[in-house]
């Protein structure tokens, strides 16, 4: 009998549960226009610095209204939305709280004080305990450090730019600090990047900001080792073409990590900040890119909780599979050099309205099989390698294989940002000869669109395009992060360095037979 009644508890347990997790859950990001300070070199009283961060949040407030109304069950803001991203280490520092580790188990909007004068994050964790849902925001962390030590600050204190979770009681769930800063003075960098996920009914989620995506750790780490379903991404992003538009590239990292990603970014248009999405690992959810507007936009959208059991899960790519094994196209005679964003490319020119080329760079090949509706005759579309240390700071080494539109028909305009094109592709088809796993596909349409459901990454890795003739075409390209070759960077990581090591041995193998 005692046995009987264990059993049925043991089943009800797990029916219990499996009522309890959810297959799909409703997401929200929001695309804030931050309401900024007055510029000053002189620090603001503690009083006015709360008087802006509120007139920041009256208006996330609504958004988290709002999409708690929709049934999400977490809402994303963007990085720097309470106070915008104009500091000194002085003028940042009344804007600051000490935000203490979610091991704590606090609830600020029932114990305020708790962890002394608190008052964003009472309201932040109000805003979630009152509208039942997540809410993720960004903040700033100041950490109290020992005067003795040679790596305190001269006032005495480490400062973070930091994302903060609470879930939908308005307990303090999670709490990131940003690794990867871009001219952030006004923030310490933590001593090594933080692993962040927290778990519930509807996924398990992790979290990073702005430039953390375009490395390694913590942003791959998330996804390959501790095995998330989604990240929770705010950001900052200045839209740069041709490849790292906000929705371009985020949308691309989402599909190359087959992962969820939710974006949210912040609107200011005189500084080409927009751009914000709800990406799946298979195609985007829904996007927004605007720059014809000053207001905020909100985002929802249905997402599997656990993409990975969904029966649509794209299969993993070997990135480097076909163009390793087949005979380049012919190389073009007529290869010239250009530049994109600092970067020296090959370049060879589409003459024709159909073809097959390969251009390289070192070790990289690119291939392109493609058909063009009709060319355009004041239209030029060129095939792009690049293979090297990126841009000014030299740091992150990247591999391209692009097929892009020039600026006009001058050669010398190639790689340069363009927003328009006429140019439809009835197929095109890119690969190229990757030496890392870490590829991300990337289709941009005319006047920065993206084009979901219209175009696939094969197997063997080849990009190509589906569901008849494409759009307009700004570009279409494979970028690739090859990590391990980063410039002073140390990753610690054996699998992705057996990854590595495989590749290189497999495009040995295939330019020696």
């Amino acid at each position: 009998m005692t046995s009987s009644f264990l059993t049925s508890a043991a089943v009800f347990a797990l029916l219990t549960l499996n009522v309890g997790a959810l297959d799909t859950f409703i997401a929200a990001v929001y695309e804030h226009a931050v309401i900024l300070p007055n510029k000053t070199e002189i620090p603001v009283s503690r009083e006015d610095a709360l008087i802006l961060m509120n007139k920041n949040i009256d208006i996330l407030e609504k958004a988290i209204k709002l999409a708690a109304q929709e049934g999400a069950k977490i809402i994303v803001t963007p990085e720097d939305a309470l106070y915008g991203w104009t500091f000194t280490r002085e003028t940042i520092f009344p804007y600051l709280e000490d935000i203490p580790d979610p091991n704590v188990n606090w609830i600020p909007c029932q114990d305020p004080n708790r962890f002394g004068h608190t008052p964003v994050q009472t309201r932040l964790s109000c805003l979630a305990k009152n509208n039942s849902i997540y809410v993720l925001v960004n903040i700033g962390d100041k950490k109290p450090c020992d005067s003795q030590d040679s790596t305190c600050p001269s006032n005495g204190y480490y400062q973070y730019n930091t994302n903060v979770v609470y879930n939908s009681e308005g307990k303090l769930e999670a709490r990131y600090h940003k690794y990867h800063l871009y001219r952030e003075l006004q923030f310490n960098v933590p001593k090594k990047p933080e692993l962040v996920t927290f778990n519930t009914t509807f996924g398990k989620f992790g979290i990073f900001t702005c430039f953390d995506i375009l490395f390694h750790d913590p942003a791959v780490t998330l996804v390959e080792d501790l095995h998330v379903d989604t990240i929770l991404f705010p950001t900052a992003w200045m839209n740069v073409l041709p490849f790292l538009t906000a929705i371009e590239f985020h949308s691309a990292w989402a599909m190359g990590m087959r992962v969820n990603l939710l974006a949210a970014n912040t609107h200011h248009v005189n500084l080409n900040m927009t751009g914000s999405g709800i990406y799946a690992p298979n195609s985007s959810k829904v996007y927004h890119y605007n720059m014809e507007t000053a207001s905020g936009k909100i985002l929802l959208s249905e997402v599997d909780s656990h993409p990975r059991n969904s029966p649509d899960y794209p299969v993993a790519r070997s990135w480097s599979s076909y163009a390793s094994t087949i005979q380049p196209f012919p190389v073009q005679k007529h290869t010239f050099g250009g530049l994109i964003s600092r970067d020296e490319f090959n370049f060879t020119e589409l003459y024709e309205s159909i073809g097959n080329l390969t251009v390289c760079q070192k070790e990289l090949c690119c291939h392109l099989g493609y058909r063009m509706l009709k060319k355009e005759e004041n239209e030029v579309y060129v095939l792009g390698a690049f293979t090297g240390l990126h841009g000014r700071r030299r740091t992150e080494y990247w591999q391209v294989c692009t097929m892009l539109k020039c600026k006009t028909a001058n050669l010398e305009t190639c790689g340069q940002p363009v927003e328009v094109a006429s140019t439809r592709f009835e197929m095109f088809s890119l690969s190229g000869t990757f030496g890392t796993q870490y590829v991300f596909p990337e289709v941009l349409l005319s006047k920065i669109h993206l084009s979901p459901g219209k175009f696939e990454v094969l197997e063997d890795g080849r990009l190509v395009n589906k569901n008849g003739v494409s759009d307009p075409i700004l570009t279409v390209s494979l970028f690739g992060r090859w990590y391990t070759k980063d410039s002073g960077v140390i990753i610690n990581s054996p699998k992705l360095l057996i990854s590595t090591l495989l590749i290189i041995t497999a495009l040995q193998n295939t330019v020696m037979t």
